[in-house]
């Protein structure tokens, strides 16, 4: 008896941690923040229509663990590939307001240097002084708008697909996405907050 109330509480414990694994579905993330990216991008022009091809492909299929965490856990199996719900009204709205954005004023404020992409899938002020003066206050002010979309953004998707807790992995797959779509010459902070030109 005791060895099968040790034996339980392993694979309880061992269940836990695998469906924590499996729980978020990185790769759906990926490929919704890639498609949502390209939108944003492509079609406003700031990033040629080839910028995505250079990107990761998610990786293949379920973990190996998967498969014996499915005869404890049935529902697991329904996390290893769902889709990621990217277009709801709210962030379609976001969208048409970002590629806006893109397709004007933001465009040329990443192609002077002015701005990059941040860590936490963010837009920041990288070189005020690239600016003209009088247009350092216009540009504050659409960084503003951006980054208010943006957190608006990450957190609908995460509440869309029920999961208010993952905000902080779409966050991060968008920020990444950000990086690996921006054109040749953008700039981004790494994991060190240093600046780097892509």
């Amino acid at each position: 008896m005791r060895k099968l109330l040790i034996f339980m509480t392993a694979l309880t414990v061992l269940a836990g941690c695998v469906t924590i694994n499996v729980y978020f579905p990185e790769a759906a993330a990926q490929k919704a923040a890639d498609q949502f990216i390209g939108n944003v991008l492509d079609d406003s022009g700031a990033a040629p229509p080839s910028a995505g091809k250079d990107a990761k492909p998610p990786p293949p299929g379920p973990q190996p663990s998967a498969s014996l965490l499915d005869l404890v856990i049935p529902a697991a199996h329904a996390a290893e590939s769902p889709d990621i719900r990217i277009s709801t009204p709210e962030t379609d709205a976001i969208r048409s307001r970002m590629k806006a954005r893109f397709g004007g004023q933001l465009k040329a404020l990443f192609d002077s240097g002015a701005v990059g992409f941040t860590t936490d899938g963010l837009v920041a002020v990288r070189d005020a002084a690239a600016l003209p003066l009088d247009q350092r206050s216009a540009a504050n002010g659409v960084v503003k708008q951006e980054n208010n979309d943006r957190d608006a953004l990450y957190r609908a998707v995460a509440v869309a697909n029920g999961h208010p807790e993952w905000e902080p992995q779409i966050r991060k797959t968008f920020a990444e996405g950000w990086v690996q779509r921006a054109p040749p010459g953008w700039y981004y902070r790494d994991a060190s907050g240093a600046w780097k030109r892509k």
